[in-house]
């Protein structure tokens, strides 16, 4: 049996989710699955962390209002962290204020999504940050 990734075929694109809503976490898990990428979920930045190693996500959707651990917070800590400071980082909020998307851009976030976020909207940034090569 082989256990290598197939070439040619698209590798599925691993996306960390964390949000402090479970109806985003779930509307975010749905979208991304139906297009045929893996997920991970987590509540709050703690959560994040600890499944961070373990996981190796390609990218991460990091809500910014979050308990215990904000998304800046958890922004900064990925990227500070060597092995995944490359990783895109993507802010979501509900608000859609330049002061967050600066502050965002400060910790290293390469985006900012406002909630509530498409379908369209999702797959785009997934597509946007993660190009194979």
């Amino acid at each position: 049996m082989d256990l290598q990734e197939p070439h040619g075929n698209t590798i599925a694109t691993k996306v960390l989710v964390i949000d402090d809503s479970n109806t985003i976490r779930r509307s975010a898990e749905i979208f991304l699955k139906q297009a045929g990428h893996e997920v991970v979920l987590a509540e709050d930045g703690f959560d994040a962390l600890a499944k961070l190693s373990d996981y190796q996500p390609d990218l991460v959707f990091c809500d910014i209002l979050m308990p215990r651990l904000d998304g800046y917070q958890t922004c900064a800590i990925i990227k500070r962290n060597p092995q995944f400071a490359s990783v895109p980082v993507i802010m979501l909020s509900s608000k859609d204020g330049l002061f967050d998307k600066a502050r965002g851009r400060m910790v290293g976030s390469q985006d900012y999504l406002t909630k509530p976020f498409t379908k369209d909207q999702l797959l785009q940034a997934v597509q946007q940050h993660c190009r194979a090569g």
